[in-house]
């Protein structure tokens, strides 16, 4: 098991939440976890690649995060379900929103990162998300290459310069 433990900053990141979803608008989070959940965090222990939030009774659940069980040397924690729906914490008018514009065809709310802020308390980084379609993909990157031919020509006549 990993001995460093994170008390602030990333755990876990979506890396292809930007190439699959146009990402309208980012809220904060908190999320409800067990104690051995939480520690899990703190070793690094989770992924949200394939995870979503659904609304379920004017509540906002974090579905198919996986935060791996604690391996506890003595044995004495209760062990927790590694791809349980999670709680997600958040103002009742951001709620309202995000319950308003899930229910609207083609929207999705998309976990972003997991990651302890600087009072050492587990937040999710959340947006309100639309899918992309195949097209929209190519145009990313095609749009990314060509930023990084013109970096490297940039780079190139800069020094052919000096």
């Amino acid at each position: 098991m990993n001995k460093t433990l994170i008390s602030t900053g990333r755990v876990a990141t979506n890396k292809k939440a930007h190439f699959n979803f146009a990402i309208l608008e980012t809220f904060e989070a908190g999320i409800m976890l067990t104690g051995g959940e939480v520690k899990s965090l703190r070793a690094g222990r989770a992924t949200i690649n394939e995870s979503y939030a659904s609304a379920d009774k004017n509540e906002l659940f974090l579905v198919n995060a996986h935060i791996l069980e604690f391996e506890s040397t003595k044995g004495g924690f209760v062990q927790h379900v590694a791809g349980r729906p999670r709680k997600l914490l958040l103002k009742r008018k951001e709620l309202n929103y995000l319950i308003g514009e899930i229910s609207k065809k083609g929207k999705t709310v998309v976990p972003m990162e997991i990651y302890f802020n600087e009072r050492g308390r587990a937040k999710v980084k959340i947006g309100l998300a639309v899918g992309k379609n195949h097209a929209d993909k190519r145009e990313d990157i095609k749009k990314r290459d060509w930023n990084r031919d013109k970096q490297r020509i940039l780079a190139h006549y800069n020094n052919g310069k000096k």
